[in-house]
C-alpha cells in the first residue's frame, strides 16, 4: 500500500493564496481562448496564420484545466501537485516569452496575447512561495 503524503492546509492564508491562484489560472486560460479565437477570426477572414499559432492556440486553454486540476488537488494537500503545479508556474512563463521574442517566429499581436495569458501564472509562482504556503507543505 502506497502512502500518499499530504500537507496541514489549515492555515487561511493557504486557502487564499490556492484561491487566487485558482482565478489566475482562469485568466491564463480565459486569455488564451481570446488568443484561439482571434486566430481563428484571422483565418476566416483571408489573414495569415501558420501552424504555430494555432497549436498554440489550442495547447494554452487546453492545458488550463490541467492546471486547475493540479492546484485543486495541491490545495488539497498533495505534496506532488503542489510540487508541479509550482514548477509550471514558474517555468511556463519564462519559456513561453522567450519562444516569443525569436523574431519571425509570430506576428507582435499575438506574441503580447501569449504574453499576457503566461504573465496570469505569475502571480501562482508567487503565491506558491509564501511562507505560509511552503511551511503547510513541509513536515
Amino acid at each position: 500500500m502506497a502512502i500518499t503524503a499530504t500537507a496541514n492546509l489549515d492555515d487561511s492564508r493557504t486557502h487564499e493564496a490556492f484561491e487566487t491562484a485558482k482565478k489566475c489560472i482562469t485568466l491564463f486560460g480565459a486569455i488564451g481562448l481570446i488568443t484561439l479565437a482571434t486566430v481563428a477570426v484571422m483565418a476566416s477572414t483571408g489573414h495569415g496564420t501558420t501552424p504555430f499559432m494555432w497549436i498554440r492556440g489550442v495547447l494554452f486553454p487546453a492545458l488550463a484545466p490541467v492546471l486547475l486540476r493540479l492546484t485543486t488537488r495541491a490545495a488539497g494537500g498533495s505534496h506532488k501537485a503542489f510540487d508541479r503545479i509550482r514548477t509550471l508556474s514558474t517555468v511556463m512563463p519564462i519559456a513561453v516569452i522567450a519562444v516569443d521574442l525569436i523574431p519571425g517566429i509570430c506576428p507582435a499581436w499575438y506574441a503580447v496575447l501569449q504574453g499576457l495569458s503566461a504573465l496570469a501564472l505569475v502571480p501562482v509562482a508567487v503565491l506558491t512561495r509564501t511562507k505560509a504556503v511552503v511551511a503547510a507543505f513541509r513536515q
